[in-house]
């Protein structure tokens, strides 16, 4: 399986001729969702879910589904008859050949005065996870561990914490476009020292072979 990363949570995967995009949100590039056979959306906020990038994926391939939580799916399913799907914690299903499972249920506290909205991290494949804006714990063994490294939710502390307990085989970077570069060596050097699994970056645009 490839991985593209994309600007900020989005990342691209690929496999056996086959394209699966999570969360092209508004932070990320305009085209972000174009060329996908499926697309997942962990939450309803607009760095995650950008409605004009989905609709667009959605048009250039008639054959494209979406999953994504009900706040999500309602705004685009009555445009997109039978092509977008409703998804909780717990439900299993095959995007465009990928073996998917939606694990958590909330966004994590940004404020206790901020309402929380239905947040769904997505397992790919058994290997892959992508927890949205939750440190979710997917209950399985994870190969792959993608990390929102910096938002107004979360300290580097929580992170590593979170690492630590889900034991991945490796950790690469998501949710970044807060960080500015200055800073990036900062939080690189407590990931690589204390969170116990090698931790990776890559610049949108860039891939790696998982």
């Amino acid at each position: 399986m490839k991985l593209t990363k994309r600007l900020h949570s989005c990342v691209q995967l690929e496999k056996d001729g086959r394209t699966l995009v999570i969360d092209p949100g508004a932070f990320s590039e305009p085209d972000a969702g174009l060329g996908a056979d499926a697309l997942l959306v962990t939450h309803e906020h607009p760095d995650h879910f950008e409605e004009g990038r989905l609709r667009a994926a959605l048009d250039a391939n008639p054959a494209a589904r979406l999953w994504a939580p009900r706040s999500v799916a309602q705004r685009l399913a009555p445009a997109y008859p039978d092509r977008v799907h409703t998804v909780g914690h717990g439900d299993a299903f095959e995007a465009a050949g990928f073996a998917v499972q939606a694990h958590g249920e909330l966004h994590a506290v940004i404020h206790p005065d901020i309402p929380r909205v239905t947040n769904v991290g997505y397992l790919v494949d058994g290997s892959l996870f992508h927890p949205g804006d939750a440190l979710t714990l997917p209950g399985v063994p994870v190969e792959t561990l993608m990390i929102p490294v910096h938002a107004p939710w979360n300290k580097v502390a929580e992170v590593i914490d979170w690492v630590r307990e889900v034991e991945p085989r490796r950790t690469i970077d998501i949710h970044d476009a807060y960080l500015s570069d200055i800073a990036r060596p900062i939080y690189d050097t407590a990931l690589n020292a204390l969170s116990g699994a090698p931790h990776g970056r890559l610049t949108a645009g860039d891939h790696t072979d998982l």
